[in-house]
């Protein structure tokens, strides 16, 4: 089974991205900063007006390192999200290493229980990613999806490395999400190699702008594609 997953600023992009057909929502504030953690008063509105499954962005700041401070705001800030109608949480931290932050990761984690979370791009700015797949990996628990471009450069540069990862793992192929400047013409590759779930953004707005809203159109023919694609 395909998964395309929005990422959905308002409740205006919400409300598109469900009629286009999104199998799924990431509920992010402040794309400037690559996605922070948005106001419980969004996602409420979000699931007031919406049914589409949404997973929440935990995230202080525009790096991928956390403070311990940011760290129990963000440990605070899951409840109340889940109480506002979140379905599952993007998490996921590196240390001053660049190597994933284990401990940070897994408390916030624990925090989520029993909802599901995904690890997002912090993966692809370790300073070893292919050891910090292997950390992300041994999560395990609620941990179902990796959102990854294969690179910090995005999936142009990174499509063979995530082609690699999943010929070589089914089950690591069921947990990659691909995203981060995903195109078109990566769908049919990537499916071939046995990934089903992709993460689009300015790809379903308008020109590729953050300041305009998604489009279901365009919703719709990423989804086409995607089922297509994923058989």
């Amino acid at each position: 089974m395909s998964l395309l997953e929005v990422i959905a600023l308002t409740v205006e992009d919400a409300r598109a991205a469900q009629e286009g057909g999104a199998d799924r929502i990431e509920v992010v504030a402040d794309m400037a900063a690559d996605g922070l953690t948005p106001d419980p008063d969004l996602v409420a509105a979000i699931r007031a007006d919406t049914s589409v499954p949404m997973r929440v962005m935990l995230r202080a700041n525009a790096g991928f390192r956390t403070t311990g401070a940011e760290l129990d705001r963000l440990r605070r800030a899951a409840a109340g999200l889940a109480d506002a109608g979140a379905d599952g949480f993007v998490l996921g931290f590196l240390d001053s290493s660049g190597h994933v932050d284990a401990g940070a990761t897994g408390k916030l984690a624990a925090d989520t229980d029993p909802l599901p979370w995904t690890f997002h791009r912090a993966l692809d700015h370790a300073a070893d990613p292919a050891q910090a797949w292997g950390v992300v990996r041994a999560f395990g628990g609620r941990l179902d999806t990796v959102l990854t471009a294969g690179s910090s450069r995005g999936v142009d540069a990174g499509v063979d490395v995530l082609v690699r990862r999943a010929a070589e793992d089914p089950a690591a192929a069921e947990m990659i999400m691909a995203g981060g400047g995903l195109r078109r013409k990566h769908v049919a590759v990537l499916a071939a190699a046995g990934v089903t779930a992709f993460h689009v953004g300015t790809a379903v707005r308008p020109d590729g702008d953050w300041d305009a809203p998604v489009d279901p159109v365009l919703v719709r023919e990423w989804r086409t594609l995607v089922a297509a694609a994923a058989g």
